[in-house]
């Protein structure tokens, strides 16, 4: 009778979950840290990444179009991408989730306070759409961009994000709220 062969064992616990699209890491980035979850430092040099917004100003409720992009061919496999205050360390804000590569996440208790990869395939560009809170004050947005295990950085920011301060109710007592459309 012939024994199995310790090779039969080694190839198929090393190579058949690549063969068969298995992930082989899990990869995750914390929700206040923004650290993925695994041993590697984060780059220190300037990330091949920008963070574009549509306004530089909002209103409680306003829609901004975000985006995440890299430059050159950098490209990208995970990410982490919130609002937060200057200075904060929670994120603000709701995310609507309409690019296929991306997929809202839940920090602090709110549904969509974040979005963050929905696949590992390599991407240029993903864009969201944030939707402002009430009674926020100043705010980037801030990201994590995963390049590969080896290259990732942390803390990319956008430009600052500033509340408009004007009277929110005109003397008909109609509310005089702005729509920002691109």
């Amino acid at each position: 009778m012939r024994r199995p062969s310790c090779f039969g064992f080694l190839f198929c616990g090393i190579f058949l979950p690549g063969i068969l699209g298995f992930p082989q890491t899990n990869t995750s980035i914390d929700c206040d840290s923004l650290l993925p979850n695994y041993e590697a430092e984060p780059q220190t040099s300037a990330p091949p990444y920008i963070i574009a917004v549509s306004f530089d100003n909002f209103e409680p409720g306003n829609e901004v179009q975000v985006t995440l992009e890299a430059l050159g061919d950098a490209g990208f496999k995970e990410f982490n991408l919130q609002a937060r205050e200057i200075d904060g360390d929670v994120p603000v804000g709701t995310f609507k989730i309409t690019d296929p590569n991306t997929k809202g996440l839940e920090c602090h208790n709110t549904t969509n306070s974040a979005v963050s990869h929905a696949n590992s395939d390599v991407k240029q560009k993903v864009t969201t759409t944030w939707i402002a809170p009430n009674d926020v004050r100043e705010l980037q947005f801030i990201a994590t961009v995963v390049q590969n295990l080896e290259n990732f950085w942390v803390g990319i920011q956008s430009k600052t994000l500033t509340p408009t301060h004007s009277a929110s109710v005109n003397a008909t007592g109609k509310s005089k709220r702005k729509v920002c459309f691109e």
